[in-house]
């Protein structure tokens, strides 16, 4: 008895899924980040503060989430590939609308990859709905007009309004 009782807790622990610690945190918290995975839309930007493109683009994405963003229930979040004490500056001097997270895993090339960006150049947008698993990417700096596009593509083809 005491022996199926070992087996069956042995059994148990190895079958189990365990749940991974998020590698995203948010800035300024460090609280454990994911995506939501019923927002109809996700914009998902990976950048870094050492990135001129990125800082670049900064300001019209912010710009665009407050005036059609959220009116359009979609999730839009800025991954920094980035040290806490250079992200908190630089928001500093150019804040955004949408929330920051951090990427604190060790493995930021497989992380860059897992979102499509096989390159690991940045910045790197992904526009995704992921009920109907369609997605777009933009390698480089973003715009209004690129967002507005990306997002009316990925809608479209999945009936989204």
């Amino acid at each position: 008895m005491k022996t199926t009782a070992i087996l069956t807790a042995l059994l148990f622990a190895v079958v189990t899924p365990v749940q991974a610690a998020s590698e995203f945190v948010l800035h300024g918290s460090n609280k454990p980040q994911e995506l939501n995975a019923k927002a109809p839309v996700q914009i998902i930007n990976l950048w870094a503060t050492w990135c001129g493109p990125c800082r670049k683009e900064m300001p019209a994405m912010s710009r665009w989430y407050t005036q059609k963003g959220k009116r359009q229930n979609v999730q839009m979040v800025g991954i920094a590939m980035d040290e806490t004490a250079n992200i908190a500056q630089f928001l500093k001097s150019t804040p955004v609308s949408y929330p920051i997270w951090r990427y604190t895993g060790n493995n930021s090339r497989a992380m860059m990859k897992s979102f499509g960006n096989q390159v690991g150049a940045l910045p790197y947008t992904v526009i995704r709905a992921p009920s109907c698993n369609q997605q777009q990417a933009v390698l480089g700096e973003l715009t209004e007009a690129k967002l507005d596009s990306a997002v009316a593509a990925v809608k479209s083809k999945c009936g989204l309004k």
